[in-house]
C-alpha cells in the first residue's frame, strides 16, 4: 500500500504545476495528476490485492488507479472525502473500480435493450440485404414490416415484445390476407432473432409458429386456398403460339421465348447477350436472378435458337428483349401481350402448361422438366444437379416442347379427349 503522505493544504495544491503524480496526504493513495498540458485531476491509487512478480521473480503488489475528478471542479476536501469512500468500500471487500465498471455496462445493457423494434428491423435488413434477391424485395421486406408491424409494435422496446402483441399484429389480416400475414410474421421471426443474438433481447421467439402461434391462430392452409397461376391448357398451346406468331413487337417475341424456355418472366427479360451462347445451344442465367440463387443452364432448342437469331439487337443495351430506351422490359409488357390476345392466362402459368404436358405427353422422369423449371427445393433434384442438371435429358425435353408447340393445330371442329376424360 501506498506510504501515508504529508497532508498539503489548499493553497499548496494550487502552487502543483509540475507535470506527473503528486502525493496530497490526508488519505493513503491520494494524488494529485499533472498532466503536459496543465490539466490537473484527482486520482486514488490502492492495491487490488493481487500479488504479480517480476523478471526476476520479486513479488509486487498490483495498483489500480481510480479517478475522482478535475481539479479545482473537486476541491481538495471533496477529494479527501471521495477517497475516504472508496477505501471504506475496500475495507469491505468491493473494489470501487470494479463496483463503477459493472454500473457503467448494467446502464449500457439497459440502454441497449431499449432499441425499438423498428430499429432492430432496420439493422436486420441492413446486415441481410445481400442475401436477398433484389432491391425489390428489400423494399418489400422493408415495406411490409412498416405498414403491418411498426404501427403496434415498432416503437416497443424489443426486449418488451411478447406473444400478445405479435398475436395483435397478425390477427386483423390473419383471415383475409393470409399469405401477406404468413409472410409477415416470418419476417418478425427473423428481426426478433437477430434482436436476440445481437443482445437486444432474451427468451423464447413470440414470433415462432411451432409450438407458439400455431396454438393461438388457424393455420395458413386451412384458411387460405392456394391461388394458382391461370395457365392455358397444354392442348391449346399449339394454337395459341399460331396467334401469337402473329403479334408484332418484341414483348411478344419475349414472350414466345418465354414459352419456348419455360423460363420466368423475370429471367427473359433481363437476358443479356453475354449470358447466351448460341453454338453451344445455352442460355446460363447467373445465380443473382434466379429465384433459388443458383446459377441455371437452360438448353435452347432449335426453334429457340432461330427466335434469338432473329432478334435485333439494339446498340448499347446489353439486353436480349431490350426497350425502346434500351432497359429492362417492363414486368407487365408480356402480360399486355396476353391481355391485347384476350387469352385468359398468365405468362407464368405456361410454366404449368409445360409441366402438364411433360406429365401427361411424355415418358421424361419427372426430375427432368422439374430441373428445366429450376425447382430445387427437394433431395432429389437437389441429386440431379450434382448429376451434370441432366442437361442431356433437358435438351431433349426443351427439343420435344418446342417441336410440340410449333405442331399443327388441331381443327376445332374435332374434340380433344384429355386423358383422365378417357379413363371416365
Amino acid at each position: 500500500m501506498p506510504r501515508k503522505a504529508k497532508e498539503l493544504s489548499a493553497a499548496e495544491i494550487k502552487r502543483i504545476t509540475d507535470p506527473g503524480l503528486h502525493a496530497v496526504g490526508g488519505v493513503s493513495g491520494l494524488l494529485l495528476q499533472v498532466t503536459a498540458t496543465g490539466a490537473r485531476s484527482w486520482i486514488l491509487r490502492y492495491s487490488t490485492g493481487e500479488v504479480r512478480y517480476s523478471t526476476n521473480g520479486k513479488p509486487y503488489p498490483r495498483l489500480r488507479d481510480m479517478g475522482l475528478g478535475g481539479f479545482p471542479d473537486v476541491t481538495l476536501a471533496q477529494a479527501r472525502e471521495r477517497a475516504r469512500e472508496a477505501r471504506d468500500r475496500l475495507h469491505n471487500g468491493i473494489d470501487p473500480v470494479a463496483e463503477r465498471r459493472a454500473a457503467r455496462d448494467a446502464m449500457r445493457a439497459a440502454s441497449a435493450k431499449r432499441v425499438t423494434f423498428d430499429e432492430c428491423a432496420r439493422q436486420y435488413i441492413a446486415s441481410k440485404s445481400k442475401e436477398f434477391q433484389n432491391a425489390k424485395h428489400t423494399a418489400q421486406y422493408q415495406s411490409t414490416l412498416q405498414t403491418y408491424a411498426s404501427p403496434i409494435i415498432g416503437k416497443m422496446p424489443v426486449d418488451g415484445i411478447e406473444l400478445a402483441h405479435i398475436v395483435k399484429v397478425l390477427e386483423p389480416i390473419w383471415l383475409e390476407k393470409t399469405e401477406t400475414a404468413s409472410r409477415l410474421r416470418g419476417r418478425i421471426e427473423a428481426v426478433l432473432a437477430w434482436a436476440t443474438v445481437s443482445g437486444f433481447r432474451q427468451g423464447d421467439n413470440p414470433a415462432r409458429w411451432r409450438g407458439n402461434l400455431e396454438v393461438a391462430l388457424p393455420k395458413p392452409r386451412k384458411i387460405a386456398k392456394v391461388k394458382h397461376h391461370a395457365a392455358l391448357p397444354w392442348q391449346e398451346v399449339p394454337a395459341f403460339m399460331v396467334e401469337l406468331r402473329k403479334q408484332a413487337g418484341l414483348g411478344a417475341r419475349a414472350l414466345e421465348f418465354t414459352i419456348l424456355t419455360a423460363a420466368r418472366s423475370g429471367e427473359v427479360r433481363g437476358a443479356t447477350w453475354d449470358e447466351i451462347d448460341l453454338d453451344a445451344k445455352l442460355w446460363t442465367i447467373p445465380a443473382e436472378r434466379m429465384k433459388a440463387n443458383k446459377a441455371h443452364r437452360v438448353p435452347l432448342s432449335p426453334a429457340a435458337v432461330a427466335l434469338l437469331k432473329d432478334t435485333p439487337r439494339l446498340d448499347g443495351s446489353p439486353y436480349v428483349f431490350a426497350a425502346a430506351r434500351g432497359g429492362q422490359l417492363s414486368d407487365m409488357t408480356l402480360s399486355k401481350v396476353l391481355r391485347s390476345m384476350q387469352v385468359p392466362a398468365t405468362v407464368h402459368g405456361f410454366r404449368s402448361s409445360f409441366k402438364d404436358w411433360a406429365r401427361s405427353s411424355t415418358r421424361y422422369a419427372d426430375e427432368v422438366s422439374e430441373l428445366a423449371l429450376a425447382h430445387v427445393n427437394n433431395d432429389q433434384t437437389r441429386a440431379a444437379y450434382a448429376r451434370d442438371e441432366l442437361l442431356p435429358q433437358r435438351a431433349k425435353l426443351m427439343t420435344d416442347w418446342a417441336r410440340y408447340v410449333n405442331t399443327k393445330p388441331v381443327p376445332s371442329d374435332k374434340k380433344v379427349v384429355s386423358i383422365n376424360e378417357r379413363a371416365q
